[in-house]
């Protein structure tokens, strides 16, 4: 259902139909298809359906002083690419990476905690921890410091699987980095889990409400943002459905 795959599928429906008796109706959805095209690859469409999502929670206050336990989202590194090189591609997220570097320096007593295993339903390959872990070593973090859950499939089992390992106690303040536009589900999410956590949103897509009514002159970016938004709002709504999080669109806490 993501905006790409949809509108190619489409359009070989619209040549396929052309090549039938329904040849008017391929040639309207063939002209609708390049429409729905032109608006997600160079409109402000991405633009609007992120800004809810990136603008939900807001930058991290260190006023309330320093958090007990830091908890970094995988999403950076791409497994498959890391193996086939022996090395570490981080093609995308790379700030879920940088940001623990800072943090870690701030706050010497927090625990750093990285979550990240395989996307792939059954695995026996490479997980994303092995990656990234080495790159936020080579940042400056520790490695008695850091502690590695490798195991979880997708931001639900990130949740559970991060909170088994750690244990957070009552009382306890932990930060969450993940990518802005991720921000509200994995909040959703970890609330659901009865971890009590506290939102450091990095890598955002966009620079704000001035953004929104942006054209863009580059279709691969527009495609990336209208598909980045569109799997977001899918997953909220799917997660929502089974239960995962307890709001469609979470947000911050009311004190």
């Amino acid at each position: 259902m993501l905006p790409i795959n949809l509108l190619v599928e489409l359009g070989i429906i619209a040549i396929v139909l052309m090549a039938t008796r329904f040849a008017g109706l391929g040639r309207k959805l063939a002209a609708i298809t390049l429409v729905m095209l032109a608006l997600a690859a160079f409109s402000p469409l991405g633009n609007l359906l992120l800004f809810p999502l990136e603008s939900r929670f807001p930058p991290w206050n260190p006023s309330r002083g320093a958090p007990d336990g830091i908890i970094v989202l995988g999403g950076s590194v791409d497994t498959d690419l890391s193996a086939a090189h022996h090395a570490p591609v981080v093609p995308h997220a790379a700030d879920r990476l940088f940001a623990p570097a800072e943090l870690t320096r701030r706050y010497p007593n927090a625990r750093i905690v990285f979550t990240g295993g395989s996307a792939n339903l059954i695995s026996t390959g490479p997980r994303e921890a092995d990656y990234s872990v080495p790159i936020l070593e080579s940042i400056g973090i520790p490695k008695e410091r850091l502690i590695v859950e490798r195991d979880s499939r997708n931001t639900y089992e990130n949740a559970i699987f991060t909170k088994r390992l750690v244990a957070p106690k009552p009382g306890e303040r932990w930060l969450l980095i993940t990518s802005a536009y991720h921000m509200p589900r994995s909040m959703g999410i970890f609330r659901k889990a009865g971890f009590d956590v506290e939102a450091y949103p990095v890598d955002w897509r966009m620079g704000g409400r001035d953004d929104l009514l942006s054209f863009t002159n580059t279709a691969r970016d527009g495609f990336d943002r209208t598909d980045v938004a569109m799997r977001e709002w899918i997953g909220l709504v799917a997660y929502r459905l089974m239960g995962r999080t307890s709001e469609l669109l979470p947000g911050p806490a009311k004190d």
